[in-house]
């Protein structure tokens, strides 16, 4: 049986299958796979081709991956002894997790909001994909996340980001209106991440993916009002369900009667894309 074979709770297995149909068993068996290490050079101090060097001399031997600026680990190290981390030269990231970025569309001289920021992967990448120049507002609920974004803004020699906790419903209002590109990677039930968290979908259950589908659209519903006519906002997460995803894309752009379009949407998959699962979706708010 499958949920045997591949090690997955009954209730969990029934609910992807009832979502994902014939895609959920090659998703599965793909989620079982050894998670790759992947590493994001910092662009802003650093090349592709420069690292690599640098890291083959310390002896840790990776590949450039075609499509980004990023290089594939071939034996597990420790990456975070190595000089040319010290140095800010390169953060460990998924390659599917280096994709939500770019499909934000930013520029230098923006203003952009990364309103799920955590502990800031992604506020970096926009930080170097705006080359250090603009303004990112980094936000979240949990403070602890923030410090250590602002510790590895300054490894990366990044200026540009403002951490900022969400403390009350205050802070979304101050900012109406007030960004060019806003980054919604909200909580989800990481079920495009598993092998990394093998762990965590035995501690999962029906109940928390409910709860964690209603904060997704509180967050879709609050947090858009800080986007300016004509912004782009991503709404992304590490889940592979469509309940998660496209589904909450249509719920939100229902109730919001024409104020948004769905400017396009993609998922990662793990059997497909080779590395974590992730679902993006580009919306524009329309002109007032």
């Amino acid at each position: 049986m499958r949920k045997i074979n591949e090690s997955i709770p009954d209730w969990l297995d029934e609910r992807a299958a009832r979502e994902l149909e014939v895609s959920w068993e090659p998703v599965l068996k793909a989620l079982n796979e050894p998670a790759p290490v992947v590493l994001r050079v910092n662009t802003l101090k650093m090349d592709v081709l420069s690292l690599q060097q640098l890291l083959k001399a310390e002896g840790v031997e990776t590949a450039p991956l075609e499509g980004g600026d990023a290089l594939r680990v071939m034996v597990r190290k420790n990456l975070f002894s190595t000089q040319a981390f010290k140095q800010g030269y390169f953060e460990v990231q998924d390659f599917a997790s280096q994709q939500v970025a770019p499909y934000l569309q930013v520029e230098p001289g923006m203003r952009v909001i990364d309103a799920c920021a955590g502990a800031g992967g992604k506020a970096l990448h926009l930080a170097a994909l705006m080359q250090n120049k603009g303004r990112i507002i980094a936000m979240d609920t949990e403070g602890w996340k923030l410090e250590e974004l602002k510790r590895r803004a300054r490894r990366a020699g990044i200026d540009i980001i403002e951490a900022r906790p969400v403390t009350s419903t205050k802070v979304i209002k101050r900012l109406e209106n007030s960004s060019d590109r806003l980054l919604l990677d909200v909580p989800c039930s990481g079920l495009g991440v598993l092998r990394r968290n093998p762990d965590a979908k035995w501690k999962l259950d029906l109940a928390f993916i409910e709860q964690v589908r209603q904060t997704q659209q509180e967050i879709l519903r609050s947090y858009s009002r800080m986007l300016k006519p004509g912004g782009l906002m991503v709404y992304a997460t590490c889940s592979i369900l469509p309940s998660e995803n496209e589904h909450q894309v249509a719920t939100f752009l229902k109730e919001q009667e024409g104020k948004f379009e769905l400017v396009r949407s993609q998922y990662l998959l793990p059997n497909e894309f080779g590395y974590d699962g992730f679902f993006m979706a580009l919306l524009v708010k329309r002109e007032a």
